[in-house]
């Protein structure tokens, strides 16, 4: 059986992006913080994400060519979203307007489409064998994924940044749970990385 890993860069103050989404503060540059982050991308075996996550990365990493790029593109990719199929033709998903396509950067068109019950999907997703499931968001999904209680592992990059206001990931939350910290890594440029498990 698959875990589901929920992956979230998080400012100081909780926040995974600013009040109109703004999350360029996510890219510190710190190489060690990035190297990490690609290390846990590239432990999945499924890359899940809600449908407006999906089709800002459908229309990125296709032709894009930084270190992320490969994981993102060669691991396969369901999208969560009720309108079914019809979300892979909306923004032409895997079929960016210009750049050369990269290694595995047509998987993006070839996504799973999971338009069911959210447990009952992630239910049979994790049914499989092998490496872990790695959910990256955006922040509704990840609020869903956390309200059913469905997350085996959190995996977040905290960031030594403070937004003041922006979209949470653990509102609402009810009732409250505990969580185990599993491990703690700080990096040079002031992230740390924390993982924790369901106590």
């Amino acid at each position: 059986m698959r875990e589901l890993i929920l992956k979230m860069s998080m400012s100081l103050d909780g926040f995974v992006a600013g009040p109109a989404g703004e999350v360029e503060w996510m890219f510190s540059g710190d190489p060690e913080a990035i190297a990490w982050s690609v290390a846990a991308v590239s432990k999945a075996s499924l890359h899940i994400m809600g449908s407006r996550t999906f089709h800002d990365m459908a229309a990125y990493w296709p032709t894009a060519t930084g270190v992320f790029a490969p994981p993102m593109n060669q691991i396969p990719k369901a999208v969560f979203s009720k309108r079914g199929l019809t979300i892979l033709d909306e923004g032409n998903a895997g079929r960016a307007p210009s750049g050369t396509l990269q290694p595995g950067g047509e998987s993006w068109s070839e996504t799973y489409v999971a338009s069911g019950d959210l447990a009952g999907e992630i239910a049979s997703l994790k049914a499989g064998d092998g490496m872990p499931i790695i959910a990256h968001g955006g922040a509704t999904f990840a609020r869903s994924l956390i309200a059913e209680d469905l997350i085996d592992q959190y995996v977040l990059l905290v960031h030594p940044v403070v937004l003041g206001k922006g979209m949470p990931i653990f509102s609402g939350v009810a009732p409250s749970r505990r969580l185990k910290l599993i491990s703690a890594t700080a990096f040079p440029g002031g992230s740390v990385a924390q993982i924790y498990r369901p106590a």
